[in-house]
């Protein structure tokens, strides 16, 4: 799995115009891991719970939410944040998730091995 994430301002909004930084997350699964996520079902999986900064209040939560189908095929993920520190926080949080989500991959590759013990 290889991750790229870029940071990019962007100004939005007419006729007052605000400026946010927009955070692109672009995800290269290796082909075994994507046979893997087809064939155990993990496409619709969670990966983080978000709110860009342009939001309103009245948006539901699960349009915002980033799963696994959004990163595949290369397909690049932007979301706004409301400034540069924000930013920031919300890679740092990708990262985290995108480490996790790497161990979860090799762990769902092969199925458990019978184990014995004895107390």
């Amino acid at each position: 799995m290889r991750v790229a994430i870029d940071h990019h301002t962007v100004h939005r909004g007419f006729p007052f115009r605000k400026t946010f930084e927009e955070v692109h997350l672009t995800v290269a699964f290796s082909h075994e891991e994507k046979q893997v996520i087809r064939q155990r079902g993990l496409l619709k999986f969670k990966l983080v719970d978000r709110r860009p900064a342009n939001a309103r209040v009245d948006d539901r939560d699960q349009k915002f939410e980033l799963r696994v189908e959004h990163l595949m095929d290369g397909r690049t993920d932007r979301f706004l944040c409301a400034n540069p520190s924000a930013a920031k926080d919300y890679e740092a949080d990708l990262l985290a998730v995108l480490e996790q989500m790497k161990r979860w991959l090799d762990d769902n590759i092969e199925t458990g091995i019978r184990t014995v013990t004895e107390f």
